[in-house]
């Protein structure tokens, strides 16, 4: 009876050491699908193959060159795959926090929507960035600080077109605005859309450096996309913006009513001006008369 449950034992223990080995493999397989670490994979392996053939097949100068060699490929593998190995253990931190229950606080999110919204009816170009687990202070500070109450009516005015800030990206930390007109790193991923413009590939990149979430509005067509983990998803509506930051930040955002822009009559003399439209001044009784309605 003890012979047996030992041998069990170690079948048992035999068979999860297998699948924790597949597991390990498939997921650095995901994660380096579509990347530029996917080519540079498969020539390592053939390399490897090669100096496994020379090692068998006797090759005296191939085998000296690879036992002096080898000891630097390990920092030449770090150099080169650093991007994806920053990756890697990124989300497996996320997972273990995740795990321990933590998750991102019931700070209102609804502005970002609401003012997508917006950026969307007037095709104007946004860029907003939700700080979760990884800080982001090396972009913040690549910016203009601003450390304000994330609002509506904020966001509107950073991304009006005349606006100064208007250009690069606002990182938001929990309801605050912690910068506005920040620089973030291109996406290098060359199997990328060419449709995707400079916002959208800053949008990817700094969710492949970090697991931050963001929102992006095209300029060109108003479209609303988001990206999260490196992968960007396009023509999203604002019902199903919602929907995707309720599931990225693990809780229930309530609905709220989308603003609605005034239809403008053209044929009274005192006809308004988009808020949004690029030279055109409008005068301060104007701007009040033709401001969206927004929801208390």
């Amino acid at each position: 009876m003890t012979q047996l449950t030992a041998q069990w034992s170690r079948v048992s223990f035999t068979v999860l050491d297998i699948l924790l080995v597949a597991v390990i493999i498939y997921e650095v397989l995901v994660m380096i699908r579509g990347t530029r670490a996917a080519p540079m994979l498969a020539g390592l392996t053939a390399v490897a193959v090669a100096f496994y053939l020379a090692r068998i097949g006797e090759l005296v100068t191939l085998n000296w060159l690879v036992s002096h060699l080898l000891p630097y490929v390990v920092f030449a593998l770090i150099v080169v795959f650093q991007s994806e190995i920053r990756h890697v253990l990124s989300d497996v931190g996320r997972r273990v926090s995740f795990l321990r229950g933590t998750s991102v606080e019931g700070d209102s999110y609804d502005d970002i929507v609401l003012a997508a919204n917006l950026f969307s009816q007037h095709q104007t170009g946004a860029l907003m960035v939700i700080e979760r687990e990884i800080g982001l202070r090396t972009y913040i500070e690549s910016g203009v600080a601003m450390d304000a109450k994330l609002s509506y009516d904020l966001l509107a005015t950073i991304f009006r077109p005349s606006a100064p800030l208007h250009d690069g990206a606002v990182i938001i930390q929990k309801d605050r605005l912690a910068a506005a007109a920040c620089f973030l790193p291109l996406s290098m991923n060359p199997v990328l859309s060419t449709q995707l413009g400079t916002r959208h590939r800053a949008a990817i990149g700094i969710t492949e450096e970090t697991d931050a979430i963001a929102v992006v509005v095209s300029e060109e067509s108003g479209a609303i996309s988001m990206a999260v983990g490196g992968k960007i998803e396009r023509d999203l509506t604002v019902e199903q913006l919602r929907d995707r930051l309720s599931s990225e930040l693990r809780r229930y955002m309530s609905p709220v009513a989308l603003p609605t822009a005034v239809v403008q009559n053209e044929e009274s003399d005192g006809a308004q001006q988009s808020p949004f439209r690029i030279g055109s001044p409008v005068s301060t009784e104007a701007e009040s008369d033709s401001e969206l309605e927004r929801p208390l």
